[in-house]
């Protein structure tokens, strides 16, 4: 899993089952996570991107977000995770995200 940029955010929040997503770790397990906001940079970058957090953390807890930029063909219910490769998409993350959760206060 990647977590070249972490944010630390109090975890407490309303889920849907449509939130939850499973990755596999770097020993093969399996590891459920809850999608925390999602964000479209199409027209900046070509990619959308989700930050995710692990969804076993207890409500009311600090968690570490993970950020990965994500493609998702029209006709499959899955999609593809992928590195954020530059600093301008790590700005623009971390801009949308800020104001994400100011909103949120």
């Amino acid at each position: 899993m990647t977590d070249n940029h972490e944010h630390n955010h109090d975890h407490d929040h309303v889920h849907d089952a449509d939130d939850l997503i499973t990755l596999i770790d770097d020993e093969g397990n399996e590891v459920l996570f809850r999608i925390h906001l999602t964000i479209d940079g199409k027209e900046q970058f070509g990619k959308e991107y989700v930050l995710l957090y692990d969804a076993s953390t207890p409500e009311g807890e600090e968690v570490e977000l993970l950020a990965y930029a994500y493609e998702q063909a029209d006709n499959e219910a899955e999609g593809r995770l992928m590195e954020v490769e530059t600093e301008a998409e790590w700005d623009m993350i971390e801009e949308v995200f800020n104001a994400f959760e100011a909103e949120e206060d």
